[in-house]
């Protein structure tokens, strides 16, 4: 769920040949050059990075004077990102990844009384406004995500999303789609976060609510956590993993996917986007999660794909004036549709490509429940790495079960009180 961040040289070296982004400059905050340095948290092959140097090119040709320098990731963003706000070497623009209020809120400026703020998306009120209703992002998307399918892959092995409604059902269909030569799971161990997407997405369905509120108070719930860590050994000796998974990068997973080599991806709707490059004709969808009490199934989601201003930057009228380029109508929309979501703006078009008729039949006439990324409101700071390191531990046979909820259970008592 999170991505990347290239380390500081790598950083540079990259951002440098990002040819029509911008003119250059060091990874400072205030770069010697004077340009703004965007951490985009995007890979370099993504179809939204793609979007954004195309509207950053637009917006420097408007704006000749300010100089716009776009980072793409690596694995390593969220550990960079804490080691450069505690040296005070400070991006002027960064990827807020789920975390403007609870994590970086302290490090940035506060937009909800900049122009566009007006059209703020009320469906991301609770993951990213705070108790005085100040936000401090511009959202590009409102993330709704759930099990990415490939239609052709399942129509082939005769199973409609439509009558998966528990993981038993899930199971079958898996079966099903293993028989025809096909793998149902495809997951990259090389990236750093699918492996945690799986317990990330199914997590949420292992609780009550008076379990998730314990959860939030501080105790963790471990019986909960090992039923979400079993199912995850169950498909692993059911071999419903991809065999590459240790080698797989992400865009294998994209390739496989599109290719009608792998039949589900527990991932947000970038993917689809992304498969859709390797193959334009690929019949692709998301369907909501299974929830492993007798609750409904479920869409996951908040904030995803969003952009905040240092407030130590030297260039906070200028990074305002591009995020208000960003948060304009046509540019939002095209932005919110190559990320494959919603828009984070009102007043943008909802045009969501080829995840449309899934976003028309969970949420608009199904009215499917949307809940926050797990990792995000019940687990303190930190704990993403350890769910990704304990997940990949059991796909691989590394660990077993009860030593991997050891160590989530130990990681999660060590940092809750730490802060998000």
């Amino acid at each position: 769920m999170k991505s990347g961040f290239t380390l500081l040289a790598a950083g540079v070296v990259i951002s440098l040949s990002l040819a029509g982004c911008g003119a250059s400059g060091d990874a400072a905050g205030s770069s010697g050059d004077g340009s703004i340095e965007v951490q985009t948290g995007l890979a370099v092959d993504s179809k939204l990075l793609s979007t954004l140097k195309e509207v950053t090119n637009s917006f420097q040709q408007a704006n000749p004077t300010v100089k716009i320098n776009l980072v793409p990731n690596s694995t390593t963003y969220e550990k960079d990102m804490k080691v450069r706000l505690a040296s005070g070497n400070v991006p002027d623009i960064w990827w807020t990844h789920g975390w403007s209020r609870d994590r970086y809120s302290k490090f940035l400026l506060p937009l909800q009384n900049e122009a566009w703020a007006t059209n703020f998306n009320p469906a991301l009120s609770d993951a990213m406004k705070d108790s005085t209703g100040a936000f401090y992002a511009m959202p590009i998307d409102t993330d709704i995500a759930g099990i990415i399918y490939n239609k052709d892959v399942l129509d082939k092995a005769g199973v409609s999303v439509g009558t998966i409604k528990t993981w038993g059902d899930f199971e079958t269909a898996a079966a099903a789609v293993k028989a025809h030569g096909v793998t149902p799971i495809t997951v990259s161990g090389k990236a750093n976060g699918p492996a945690g997407n799986l317990t990330d997405w199914i997590s949420p369905g292992a609780y009550t609510k008076d379990e998730l509120a314990q959860l939030k108070n501080g105790t963790f719930v471990g019986d909960k956590y090992k039923t979400v860590l079993d199912l995850v050994a169950k498909w692993r000796d059911q071999g419903y993993f991809n065999p590459d998974y240790a080698s797989a990068a992400t865009t294998d997973m994209d390739q496989a996917l599109a290719q009608g080599q792998a039949a589900f991806i527990f991932s947000q709707n970038n993917r689809i986007n992304n498969a859709l490059q390797y193959n334009p004709k690929a019949n692709l969808g998301f369907m909501p999660i299974p929830s492993l009490t007798s609750g409904p199934s479920y869409l996951v989601g908040g904030e995803m794909n969003a952009y905040g201003i240092s407030k130590t930057s030297a260039h906070t009228e200028d990074a305002k004036k591009y995020l208000a380029y960003l948060a304009e109508p046509a540019n939002e929309s095209k932005l919110a549709q190559s990320a494959g979501s919603a828009p984070g703006l009102t007043n943008a078009t909802a045009n969501m490509g080829a995840v449309q008729a899934s976003y028309d039949q969970w949420m608009t006439q199904a009215k499917t429940t949307l809940v926050p990324y797990f990792d995000r409101v019940y687990l303190p700071n930190g704990m993403w790495n350890t769910m990704v390191t304990t997940t990949d531990s059991i796909i691989t046979k590394q660990s077993s079960v009860d030593a991997a909820l050891g160590q989530v259970e130990s990681d999660f008592k060590s940092l809750y009180g730490q802060g998000k």
